[in-house]
């Protein structure tokens, strides 16, 4: 018998293999008794995205995999992806992750096929920019002079980015463009040693900085992941910049996402209040928090 996987997850949520229902409330008799959405609110949506709205987009197409699914599954009340026909579809290779030093335990599988990301240097698109030169077609120390030093001033382009380059969000103003950007390299990052950084792995340059996080990130505690649990099997890691915006972070440092509806209450139950905590135990004894019952 054939059978079928598949991974479903819920937006909003960093931790791996859980499935979050909306605000984790049930839905009350009032929401269910709601009238049914007309079907152009309830028609597919075409377009969603994977991590952030406006990072990464996802046009669903119809009958791709194997057994006739579409590639993704849109949610129609956060434009997010609730689960994937192929979560692996258009993921590369992450990568070497240098370890720290001989005690680091968080080095695991990531020099290996088994560990992949969503790639983000073909996206480096600006308007209608050649393709295969990306940030590069206009930053070619030509039609865009290379600077001659990173000292902070104002841009003339990027307003979408940053509306006022000398008010950058990133460490409080006290980093600007150049720290992170290559100078000459825009295809690139750029790290506090002047090593060249992917677009890809971001989190390299992240982790200079963000120490503790990063080493949380590595062992799977901090941001998200779909894949095998097992070692050596195959996983898909989000990086940094997929759910946090770098150019945002002092006004919005997670994108909140709006929950998905809880789902309805099983068929003749008219409220939740079995999910409620009424402790258990013997009942306190007088003058130790409740009064004592009356005699008759």
């Amino acid at each position: 018998m054939k059978t079928r996987r598949i991974i479903k997850v819920t937006f909003g949520a960093l931790v791996v293999g859980t499935m979050i229902f909306g605000s984790g409330r049930f839905q009350t008799q009032a929401q269910q008794e709601q009238p049914v959405q007309s079907a152009a609110a309830t028609a597919p949506v075409t377009d969603c995205f994977e991590s952030r709205e406006g990072y990464t987009a996802v046009t669903r197409v119809e009958n791709v995999t194997p057994d006739g699914n579409p590639n993704v599954k849109c949610s129609p009340t956060t434009n997010g992806v609730l689960w994937w026909g192929d979560p692996f579809d258009g993921t590369v290779p992450m990568g070497d992750m240098p370890a720290f030093g001989p005690d680091d335990k968080t080095r695991g599988d990531y020099e290996t096929e088994e560990a992949v990301v969503k790639p983000r240097e073909p996206m480096l698109m600006y308007f209608n920019m050649e393709p295969t030169q990306n940030c590069a077609f206009c930053h070619n120390g030509q039609t865009v002079p290379f600077p001659t030093d990173k000292n902070p001033r104002l841009l003339a382009a990027h307003q979408d980015i940053v509306e006022n380059s000398m008010q950058l969000m990133h460490g409080r103003a006290a980093f600007w463009c150049l720290d992170c950007h290559n100078a000459t390299n825009r295809n690139k990052l750029i790290d506090h040693k002047g090593n060249e950084v992917s677009f890809n792995q971001p989190q390299q340059l992240c982790g200079k900085c963000h120490g503790e996080v990063y080493i949380d990130w590595r062992m799977g505690i901090h941001g998200k992941r779909i894949g095998s649990w097992t070692k050596g099997g195959k996983k898909r890691w989000w990086v940094c910049t997929e759910c946090h915006n770098p150019h945002t972070v002092q006004v919005n440092r997670f994108q909140a996402i709006k929950p998905e509806l809880a789902p309805a209450l099983p068929k003749g139950m008219k409220d939740a209040a079995h999910e409620q905590h009424h402790g258990g135990g013997p009942a306190p004894a007088a003058g130790h928090g409740e009064a004592a019952p009356a005699k008759h």
